[in-house]
């Protein structure tokens, strides 16, 4: 492998996660940052950082051209996307590849091809996985004609879309047009493509995902199943490995159809194949060309560095590992730390960190990507950090994932970690009973928790009394809120 230095286009907690790899690899690495990302903690983590543009994501970080620019500026040897933004976009690597850098993904015309779900859903019904019945929607006055006909519930899906954006539901005639203007308008303002497609709503189904591994020479592995199922508004909020609802024989089934997709595709690097399961059948969704944001599950369920695999696969090396010496044991979950309020209805929670506690213990691990001082922008996703939790078995690794939550705090910026810890502690979840639904269903019951209002009236007190919210707040800003504090005491 000849790569020395590596450019990550991207920001936050993924790009740390990647310069971590990175350097065990021996490989320098290049942060970028938006204006609203000066004092970011993932240009700390770089070794060379360099400014592109305003904090508007059109102006930065999807700027190709900027991108570009520092690439070349940096005279780095490949770039890595991380996920969101550009990382599937076919435009950016095939940019990327023609300054004869490395990209470390798949090739652009692969990227094109999974990133297209209506293409995909093709190649997938070839490759003899079974998808939901669906159509594109070609001509308006077909879209009742093909929703009476695979029947309601009906999704309208955005064919370049994904994170849940451009995804709406009709449950009648009434409802579809609405459904269909709203999939179209997110769809073209999300992803530049107003392109929609239409397909059957399964009621109940359980959302799982496989993670691959592939090489240039035809050589595949995957990994055990991820169970995404908790979901609010399509995206995905906690995650484990293994599914509670997976027998190994479907898990099996599952893993080699997607191997089978995605070698059908011509797809190498790491990747996802995603299948929705219900009532013991299951139908593919997608693929996801680039690392997953619950990529850390599988790595603390198996031992292996998923990043580091993928710069190594995407630098031409064979993959040396087969589907028999893929060992794992134990149990891993993962829980999203957003920077939103639950009781406003989820709303961003922007601003300043002025305090900061991170837990740490036994099997667990915090990729974060802020810290004391930490602005939080309103300009891209909230996502603020990941905590994985590991151990021998499910209802362990589940106590230190509740165990973790109860000691990780964040003020005064708003955030779900009560939230969180609700729906692992929900009767449901510790039996491994629930669905894509299952937030829907017990929302108002998810919601009585108090435990982070406390903390913030706590916090709020220390704000307002010792720093005043004055306009010199930067300048008077301490680590702990239980510094200088006559009142409290930690």
């Amino acid at each position: 492998m000849n790569i020395k230095k590596i450019l990550i286009a991207n920001r936050g907690e993924i790009a740390i996660r990647i310069m971590r790899s990175a350097r065990e690899l021996g490989i320098k690495s290049v942060a970028v940052y938006s204006e609203a990302d000066r004092a970011s903690k993932h240009i700390k983590y770089a070794d060379e950082a360099y400014f592109i543009g305003e904090a508007p994501a059109a102006e930065s970080y999807l700027n190709i051209a900027k991108l570009i620019s520092a690439a070349k500026k940096s005279n780095c040897d490949a770039v890595h996307p991380g996920y969101g933004f550009l990382a599937e976009n076919a435009d950016f690597a095939e940019s990327v590849i023609n300054e004869k850098i490395l990209w470390i993904g798949p090739s652009p015309s692969v990227v094109r091809l999974s990133g297209n779900k209506i293409e995909a859903r093709k190649l997938a019904e070839q490759a003899g996985a079974p998808i939901t019945p669906g159509a594109v929607i070609d001509d308006e006055k077909d879209i009742r004609q093909i929703a009476e006909k695979i029947g309601y519930p009906v999704l309208i899906k955005a064919a370049a879309g994904g994170g849940g954006k451009g995804m709406h539901i009709a449950n009648n005639e009434q409802e579809l047009e609405s459904a269909l203007r709203m999939g179209r308008s997110e769809a073209k303002s999300s992803f530049g493509d107003d392109t929609v497609y239409i397909e059957k709503l399964l009621k109940s189904p359980r959302h799982i995902e496989i993670q691959l591994l592939l090489d240039q020479y035809g050589n595949g592995v995957y990994f055990p199943e991820r169970e995404c199922s908790i979901q609010r508004r399509y995206q995905k909020v906690i995650e484990e490995t293994p599914s509670a609802a997976i027998s190994r024989q479907m898990a099996a089934k599952l893993g080699e159809t997607a191997l089978n997709i995605a070698k059908k595709i011509g797809y190498h690097t790491a990747g996802t194949a995603e299948f929705l399961v219900d009532n013991g059948e299951f139908y593919f969704l997608e693929i996801n060309a680039r690392i997953q944001v619950e990529h850390p599950i599988t790595e603390a369920l198996t031992g292996m560095d998923l990043v580091s695999k993928q710069i190594e696969l995407a630098s031409g090396s064979m993959l040396n590992l087969t589907q028999d010496e893929i060992h794992s044991s134990g149990h891993a979950i993962e829980a999203r730390i957003y920077a939103e309020d639950p009781y406003g209805n989820f709303a961003p929670s922007p601003g300043r960190i002025d305090y900061y506690n991170e837990p740490s213990m036994p099997g667990i691990r915090c990729d974060s990507g802020v810290e004391v001082g930490t602005v939080v922008p309103i300009y891209y996703d909230p996502i603020l950090a990941k905590i994985i939790s590991y151990a021998e078995n499910r209802k362990k690794a589940i106590a230190r994932l509740s165990g973790a939550l109860s000691e990780y705090h964040i003020a005064p910026n708003k955030t779900a970690i009560s939230f969180l810890k609700s729906i692992i502690t929900h009767e449901d979840f510790l039996k491994g009973d629930y669905d894509t639904k299952f937030i829907d269903k017990n929302k108002d019951v998810l919601l009585k928790t108090t435990e982070d209002k406390i903390f913030d009236a706590v916090a709020i007190y220390y704000l307002t009394k010792h720093r005043q919210f004055s306009t010199s707040i930067r300048e008077n800003a301490i680590d702990s809120c239980w510094d200088s504090l006559v009142e409290w005491r930690g």
